[in-house]
């Protein structure tokens, strides 16, 4: 997860080299994030939805393991024949597997045994990479799909993180908290035009993308505006003192149910003390940066702002047509921060924060492209099978690993969720 503004992105890589580099920079990093936690920490599970650190760094390495050794390796011994129930996620064709609610109760194998799997698989990875025959191509294609793969999961793994110390009342921090760059009260929003027309849409084909950003197609859009950064903790402070919680209004029916059910004032990890807001974040709990993006906020949270803002979410076409010209850097997991930062006042920097900080929510349902097939074999299970009920998220969050985000990536949560690191940008109507 180093800073990927300067190196090319996943797929790009041109020769076994480059690519045994990558793969080993993207284990070892896995690795590293791990370093921080005790064995009790890899271990624990706090909600449903997160996984602990453990599973994650056996998953992805039961990916290399299922998807390239077994079936590249003559003759290959699994290193545990226990593993493909323990480490299995959602792929139906491979068999039984620990429900994803449970995977805390997975006390064994241990920590030490995981780490022993994943160095052993390290190492076979990289005799096949060394030796690599007439099946190069291949290899090559599902070892770039393997690293990016991991690169969710690291992501992954510090939403994870940060849902487990927030709901152990010590509230321990994950690392030291770095000082924010100094930068004046953020600016006042303003909106950016962008002319409608017909726009290509998706992924080329030229380098690593996943199935869900393909086929290219054409799609219409109308003329339209997108606010220049994403909203702030001051401003969702305003919608909080308003009433924004409380107004029925403003809410989608199944928000408000929600709302009502789960008794939300305020988003994720929010929490008062001694009369102030403070914030969870993998620094530990600290009085909230009112000029820092507002995050952990659920589709509906970010609707009903968006309605109390007189505004709308971007779709998804809208964002990806007015980020083809921003590079896709930002506040990565790269700048160290890990929470999301103020953005700068610059009064002509354009789009800000369109890539880092915060995931975006857009008003688009997660569906197929046109023409859209899933892959086929067991990989056709990673994507495809998710197109329902669920919206499209765009950009990257502070946690997002390096050169891990691109114009067309279309990440996908369910509308209720809001432990991963997810804001909002406005837009409107010309």
């Amino acid at each position: 997860m180093l800073d990927r503004s300067r190196t090319p992105p996943p797929g790009a890589e041109t020769t076994l080299a480059e690519l045994r580099k990558a793969l080993t920079s993207t284990r070892s990093l896995s690795v590293a994030l791990a370093a921080p936690l005790s064995a009790e920490d890899m271990t624990v599970q706090a909600t449903p939805d997160a996984s602990p650190t453990k599973w994650h760094l056996g998953h992805t390495t039961w990916f290399f393991e299922t998807f390239i050794l077994q079936n590249y390796v003559k003759n290959y011994q699994l290193f545990d024949d226990q593993f493909n129930f323990c480490f299995n996620s959602y792929y139906e064709s491979f068999g039984a597997r620990q429900p994803r609610s449970s995977r805390g109760v997975l006390s064994r194998p241990s920590s030490d045994r995981v780490f022993a799997y994943r160095a052993h698989i390290d190492a076979k990875l990289d005799d096949l990479l060394a030796n690599i025959g007439p099946e190069s191509s291949s290899i090559a294609e599902l070892v770039t799909l393997g690293i990016n793969h991991e690169q969710q999961h690291q992501e992954l793994l510090l939403t994870d993180i940060l849902s487990l110390f927030a709901a152990n009342p010590l509230r321990p921090a994950y690392q030291p908290r770095l000082d924010a760059p100094h930068h004046p009260a953020s600016a006042d929003l303003r909106f950016v035009d962008f002319a409608g027309g017909i726009f290509d849409i998706g992924a080329a084909r030229d380098t690593f993308s996943w199935d869900n950003e393909t086929p290219r197609h054409q799609a219409l859009v109308h003329d339209f505006q997108l606010a220049d950064r994403l909203v702030t903790n001051r401003e969702w402070l305003e919608f909080m003192a308003d009433g924004g919680y409380r107004t029925p209004a403003l809410w989608l029916s199944d928000g408000w149910t929600l709302v009502n059910a789960e008794g939300w004032i305020a988003p994720l990890y929010w929490e008062q003390c001694q009369g102030e807001w403070y914030a969870m974040s993998l620094d530990g709990l600290h009085p909230i940066e009112l000029d820092a993006p507002v995050c952990h906020v659920s589709y509906f949270e970010a609707d009903a702002f968006t309605r109390w803002a007189g505004k709308r979410l971007p779709t998804e076409f809208e964002w990806e047509i007015a980020s083809a010209a921003t590079p896709s850097s930002g506040n990565t997991v790269g700048s160290k921060y890990l929470r999301p930062m103020a953005c700068s006042k610059d009064a002509h920097a354009g789009l800000q924060q369109m890539f880092g900080d915060c995931w975006q929510w857009t008003q688009s349902a997660y569906l197929p492209y046109p023409g859209y097939r899933s892959p086929p074999g067991a990989l056709g299970e990673y994507n495809g099978k998710f197109m329902v009920s669920q919206h499209v998220l765009r950009g990257a969050s502070c946690v997002t690993p390096a050169r891990h985000s691109r114009a067309t990536y279309r990440n996908f949560f369910y509308p209720h969720q809001r432990w991963q690191f997810t804001g909002l940008r406005l837009a409107r109507d010309l």
